[in-house]
């Protein structure tokens, strides 16, 4: 369908690929992977024909229509939601008034007999069919069927776009692109303002209704469940592997090992060869054979290894001073604005160590009870306590677009660096592929991945116990979020993640809140126990394919789809009744948690009120005032009672986690 040939493209005289040639069929799902920089994007804008490579051709058929969605695009404000996504449809509106126009000169006219007249026949019955064949007559349940898909409700149909963030209207765009249903889709990043359940509906969508797909992603989980080919761009050369993104990765290991084995033999037989000349180079007998061997290594073709990003990305959160057992505790908390109600009666106890996952539509309250928390906002209702010594590390979603773009990388660094950590910025750039004269770019030329970076490395410099980071995978690639991942995972502190990356949350959280409908649902578990638990409500065939699908594209599960019917019904109500005790559980372990916590708040406010009557005392006249000595006599004995009650908390609390 489209055939790309001899490819090249040049920045300021540099290579960025030269003699790239492939095709792109009808059906393909092409996964278009390398490191940033490497030309990912710019390859799907040549193909687009929004740019012009330097040499090369891409030939594709006349009627051939690309539908492409890049990361970055200015929308348009002056339309509603159905308004916007029925221009998807104008071809078909054009056609059905060319038809409707064909219909009227057909009534008018009554040279029935004439050969114009029966082409005019022809020519309507041609176009009537094929307005049909296009779905002409049902565009309207197809349009809100896709807007729906991507977590638009009814209710927003006739908003206007203005009042949605960027991210909903990029929704907007990729909804008018997949209604177009074009024979080439060329996405850039699109998961990157989805929701879970948007990404497995787009999911659904690409592999069984999209035509051909060409897609640049850094979701691993979204990659192996839609596309069955993958084109990595590599050393300026393109290597095709007929193969989803995990059997790739296996591919590409194995590929460079033979390489280097071949690179090695190749670098022997060069020394041998340049020794053997070296040697024999003045000797008149051996005069043929050493022009023999000059020839032979002019003609040799070198090997070259793949290159391998040897850099060293080393994140590591500094876990500053131990906060609290219970770093967060919500007690029937509320949010509203007006008449709307973010969410309602929020009851959640977070405990130290903790890494949990806040998930959810977007504008379900996610980031609205993370500010809550972050105290940024305090107009809630109910009770939320901060436990004691919490110190919290806070990255947002526009973190990366907050820094100053007329900084340099140093001097970005440098203006929060305090005491000896100034001797070191050098050190920590280099540690983020900052080093050299990248240190010197100025923030406004870093691309989104290399500003996130940035941004992560100011919330290093902070220690903190708590860290609260809103998407922070966004514009990260695979290398550098499995760094970030394992760092987080290593962190000693409490951690809330708001995230859709279901690669980046499996193994990494133990406890799932979900948003939705004004509520916060607490699931047990990862988030694929979570993707399980939430479909153990729906109809037996359809849940468990669909998260049988999910678990054998994601390397989690193994499902028999044959299973019978009887056993399918078991598996179900074991993992219903499992559920539901764990549920009994965790009420049990939120009581006693909360009341060990009152018991610490308590604790501590007495301990500062014998403090300060300690002081009293100290003094000449205190040492004379008998009252004070009453005082702290009740103060003392009120500290034991509460401390006995702490002791018995606890014990129990311990013999409940034992029964887990």
């Amino acid at each position: 369908m489209i055939s790309v040939e001899g490819l090249k493209v040049e920045f300021n005289a540099t290579p960025l690929f030269e003699d790239v040639s492939y095709v792109i069929n009808k059906k393909d799902r092409i996964a278009l992977v390398g490191k940033n920089g490497a030309g990912k994007s710019t390859m799907l804008k040549i193909l687009a024909g929004l740019q012009q490579p330097t040499a090369g051709t891409v030939s594709m058929p006349k009627d051939c229509t690309i539908g492409y969605l890049p990361q970055v695009m200015k929308l348009a404000d002056s339309r509603t939601v159905m308004q916007e996504a029925e221009l998807a449809f104008d071809h078909i509106r054009e056609m059905q008034a060319d038809i409707d126009r064909m219909g009227r000169e057909m009534a008018e006219r009554t040279d029935y007999e004439s050969e114009d007249y029966r082409n005019l026949i022809d020519r309507f019955t041609r176009e009537n069919d094929r307005f049909l064949m296009m779905g002409g007559t049902n565009y309207q349940a197809e349009i809100e069927r896709t807007l729906q898909g991507l977590g638009f409700l009814r209710s927003d149909f006739d908003r206007p776009t203005s009042e949605f963030s960027g991210g909903w209207r990029m929704r907007i765009e990729l909804a008018k692109l997949l209604l177009q249903r074009p024979d080439v889709l060329l996405l850039d990043e699109p998961t990157n303002h989805l929701d879970i359940e948007s990404i497995q509906w787009l999911e659904q969508f690409l592999a069984t209704r999209a035509n051909a797909v060409v897609l640049v992603s850094h979701d691993r989980a979204f990659l192996n469940n839609v596309t069955t080919r993958t084109i990595e761009i590599s050393c300026g050369h393109i290597y095709d592997y007929k193969v989803k993104y995990d059997d790739f990765v296996r591919l590409r290991r194995e590929r460079r090992e033979q390489q280097l084995r071949a690179y090695e033999n190749q670098q022997k037989l060069i020394e041998d060869t340049e020794a053997f000349i070296e040697r024999f180079r003045y000797k008149a007998t051996k005069a043929v054979q050493v022009q023999s061997r000059i020839k032979q290594l002019e003609k040799l073709e070198r090997i070259e290894v793949d290159e391998e990003d040897n850099s060293s990305l080393r994140l590591k959160f500094t876990c500053s001073s131990r906060s609290g057992n219970y770093p967060v505790i919500c007690e029937d908390v509320a949010k509203a604005y007006g008449n709307h109600v973010v969410f309602h009666d929020v009851n959640l106890t977070i405990n130290r160590g903790d890494k949990v996952a806040f998930v959810g539509k977007n504008g379900e309250g996610k980031s609205t009870l993370v500010k809550c928390i972050m105290g940024q906002i305090a107009d809630y209702t109910g009770r939320l306590t901060l436990g004691h010594n919490v110190q919290i590390g806070y990255f947002a979603q526009n973190q990366a677009q907050l820094l100053d773009e007329s900084l340099t990388v140093f001097d970005t660094i440098d203006r929060v660096a305090v005491g000896d950590i100034r001797l070191k910025i050098r050190d920590i750039l280099g540690a983020f592929m900052f080093g050299g004269e990248a240190s010197d770019k100025k923030v406004k030329v870093l691309s989104g991945g290399e500003r996130t970076r940035l941004a992560m490395i100011k919330l290093l410099l902070e220690p903190v116990n708590f860290l609260i980071l809103d998407e922070p995978t966004n514009h990260l690639d695979m290398r550098s979020k499995d760094v970030l991942k394992e760092a987080i995972r290593n962190f000693e502190g409490t951690v809330i993640l708001v995230s859709h990356d279901r690669d980046f949350l499996d193994g990494l959280v133990s406890k799932v809140y979900e948003f939705g409908g004004g509520l916060v649902k607490e699931h047990l578990g990862g988030i694929y126990d979570f993707l399980r638990s939430k479909n153990a409500g729906t109809e037996a065939s359809e849940g468990d394919e669909r998260l049988d699908r999910y678990f054998v594209a994601d390397n989690r599960k193994q499902a028999s789809v044959a299973a019978p019917a009887d056993a399918a019904d078991e598996k179900k109500a074991l993992r219903r009744l499992s559920y539901e005790e764990q549920k009994e559980q965790n009420k049990r372990l939120k009581r006693l948690e909360r009341r060990m916590a009152d018991c610490e708040a308590e604790i501590a406010q007495t301990e500062s009120a014998i403090a300060i009557l300690e002081q009293k005392m100290a003094t000449p006249e205190g040492a004379a005032d008998m009252s004070l000595y009453e005082q702290h006599t009740r103060l003392k004995q009120q500290l034991d009672k509460v401390m006995e009650e702490w002791e018995e908390a606890g014990l129990a609390l311990e013999e409940e986690k034992g029964k887990a």
